[in-house]
């Protein structure tokens, strides 16, 4: 089995599950006991700051959006890019982060790109391989500043990308330029 882990899971129209309609998920964790994912364009109405002056008293200096990162509940997690404040590291230059201490630092800095979320998505073993044998998911590998950026369709944008790099693939294509009108 290839671990997923630092790719992108982009669902497809084959995709049924209205949970999942549209979305772009970070796949976090994947091995043989199953996978966890963040859902990252879901935004909430809610504001990182709002929730965290609910259930802290110290400073927060973000004022962006919570993302919900799936249907399954779960503590506050953030992606972000600073390596002192990582549990796991996802992929090069990117973390993730569920421990208080390091959400608080990371919270009350503000300076650095980051997207936090609440809750996941998660797969029991081999049932992401299954899904994905049934063509629900596009996979793809992710990168810090898509993860991070603030684009305003990521399905679109991510979908469009994986469609491009494919078309490359299956055509054998061996070098497209950045400007294909500069060929």
């Amino acid at each position: 089995m290839n671990s997923l882990r630092g790719h992108f899971l982009v669902a497809s129209s084959e995709l049924n599950d209205p949970n999942f309609l549209r979305t772009v998920v970070l796949i976090v964790q994947h091995d043989e006991m199953g996978a966890m994912g963040l859902v990252l364009n879901r935004p909430t109405d809610a504001t990182v700051r709002k929730v965290w002056e609910q259930v802290k008293h110290s400073p927060c200096a973000v004022d962006a959006p919570l993302y919900l990162g799936g249907p399954i509940e779960g503590p506050l997690v953030a992606l972000h890019a600073r390596s002192e404040q990582a549990d796991i590291e996802v992929l090069p230059g990117l973390y993730y982060t569920v421990q208080p201490d390091s959400l608080e630092k990371l919270v009350s800095q503000g300076d650095e790109p980051a997207r936090f979320i609440a809750g996941y998505a998660g797969w029991g073993p081999e049932q992401l391989e299954g899904e994905l044998e049934q063509g629900a998911w596009l996979v793809g590998p992710a990168r810090p500043e898509q993860v991070l950026g603030q684009e305003v369709d990521l399905w679109e944008k991510i979908s469009r990308e994986l469609a491009d790099t494919n078309l490359v693939s299956l055509l054998g294509i061996k070098h497209v330029p950045d400007d294909p009108s500069l060929n």
